[in-house]
């Protein structure tokens, strides 16, 4: 942002209005300092301090020595504003109008066509600006704005000087004024909402871009500033809509087709995450309940168990009455009878309780959500690697295209890879072969756009990915599994 506002900022300096020869007439400057020092002295005199015209003339010396000789007063401007309130102070006639000097001075406080009391504001605002005496030059430029509300001069040099002060809501407000007084300079519009957004205030920083896109319609660095705030401010699909704008006017932009890629990308993610979330959620209710009913069936087994060994040993005991052995044999199985017993009655409970959370479930809308969030994964997906391939039919060699859609691949197959991972040893015999083999598929879909991504720009980041790839691929090799590609 300040690299905005000091190309603006270095104009100060060159604009004609206030352009002069390096080299000031030597006569000028000497008249000025001795012109200066008699009206500083009269200043004091209670004679001479008390009429009008001495005001109005001690006014229009210092007014020109701030055009045109700032070496002798770099204030000369504040010392002519108030000599000029000095005059509209003491010409007022018996009637308690105006006088002909008061109306003069006060027109000239208030910007008058032909008056240079702005310009002189503004020139000296801009010799302090060059001093690096930044808070001298805002008070310059704030007392110029005052002159001429219109102006949107020194509005913008105002805000520039109060933005490097770190002065916010004085810049805020000087650069609302450029902009309401009818200001173009899109930088202006970018550092404005670059104040608001600093906030959290997106909305207005949103409201500006805008009013700058009124100005410049074309200017892209604006359009783009739009969609970086809306995904700031967590607006995804309206950015998303805006960057499909820009990419439908500017389809040979390639920077805009790869910024929309990684939105969906990065909503494909999210949905993914929340598509998890659902079917857990889906699941957890029949879930429980059926690990409720599994655990009381074991449970079950065992008091079969237990009432086998009972009648074993009871039968070994009637012919052995007095081994000790046996009899104590007996007892631990008793205890552990009682023990399932009481277990048994427990788990029922737990099955009760699961079986009713299941049907307190809202089964057909936990359902619909789920479908609604997978056909957003899907259109994601879809729409992420539709950019990411329209990009590179732009530009091949494009780094961020290419590195990114071997990192999307890449994260499919270990999602997949996921699958079989979480099979039982039936669900692997009937099907793990075949996914398994898809799983290799994807991981092998990713690994030439990692080697392009390489050759286009030397970055760490790919290289690590294709190490850790290759060594996946060499272990499917290894156990013989067949990379399905689809």
């Amino acid at each position: 942002m300040k690299k905005l506002f000091f190309v603006s900022a270095l104009s100060l300096f060159g604009c004609a209005a206030f352009a002069q020869d390096a080299a000031v007439n030597k006569a000028l400057v000497d008249g000025f300092r001795k012109d200066k020092e008699k009206s500083d002295k009269d200043a004091s005199d209670p004679k001479a301090s008390a009429k009008a015209a001495f005001w109005l003339e001690r006014a229009k010396l210092y007014e020109n020595i701030a055009l045109q000789g700032s070496e002798v007063d770099s204030s000369a401007a504040k010392t002519a504003l108030e000599a000029y309130k000095k005059v509209v102070e003491l010409d007022v006639t018996k009637k308690g109008e105006a006088g002909k000097s008061s109306k003069e001075a006060a027109n000239i406080i208030a910007g008058g066509e032909g008056t240079q009391l702005f310009n002189a504001f503004v020139k000296q605002g801009a010799e302090k600006y060059q001093a690096k005496n930044l808070a001298g030059a805002l008070e310059m430029f704030q007392a110029a704005q005052e002159i001429n509300k219109k102006d949107t001069l020194a509005s913008l040099y105002g805000g520039i000087a109060a933005q490097q002060l770190d002065k916010k809501d004085v810049a805020k407000t000087s650069f609302e004024k450029y902009a309401a007084n009818g200001g173009k300079d899109p930088s202006v519009f970018y550092g404005l909402a670059q104040l608001y957004r600093s906030e959290n205030n997106f909305d207005k920083a949103i409201e500006t871009l805008n009013n700058g896109l009124k100005q410049s319609p074309n200017n892209k660095d604006l359009k783009a500033e739009v969609v970086n705030i809306l995904l700031a401010s967590g607006k995804e699909d309206q950015a998303i809509k805006e960057l499909e704008a820009l990419a439908a006017a500017d389809p040979k932009n390639t920077q805009n087709v790869v910024n929309l890629a990684i939105l969906y990308d990065n909503m494909y993610r999210t949905s993914t995450d929340k598509v998890k979330q659902l079917s857990a959620k889906a699941g957890a209710g029949a879930s429980a309940a059926g690990t409720a009913e599994k655990n009381l069936a074991a449970e079950k087994d065992k008091i079969a168990v237990y009432d086998g060994e009972v009648k074993r040993i009871g039968a070994l005991i009637k012919k052995q009455p007095k081994n000790a052995d046996l009899k104590r044999q007996l007892a631990d199985v008793t205890a552990k009878k009682k023990e399932s017993t009481e277990a048994i009655a427990k788990l029922e409970a737990d099955l009760k309780t699961a079986q009713e959370a299941a049907k307190g479930q809202d089964v057909a809308g936990a359902e619909k959500e789920l479908a609604d969030a997978k056909a957003k994964q899907k259109e994601a997906s879809d729409k992420a690697i539709l950019n990411y391939k329209k990009a590179l039919e732009i530009d091949a060699t494009n780094y961020d295209a290419l590195y990114n859609l071997g990192v999307f691949y890449f994260n499919e197959a270990v999602q997949l890879k996921g699958e079989v991972d979480n099979m039982n040893m039936t669900e692997y015999q009937q099907r793990g072969k075949e996914v398994e083999g898809r799983v290799c598929g994807k991981f092998k879909k990713a690994k030439p756009y990692f080697e392009k991504a390489i050759q286009a720009k030397d970055e760490a980041e790919a290289k690590d990915n294709l190490t850790n790839l290759n060594g996946v691929l060499e272990q499917f090799a290894a156990k013989g599994v067949a990379c399905i590609e689809e």
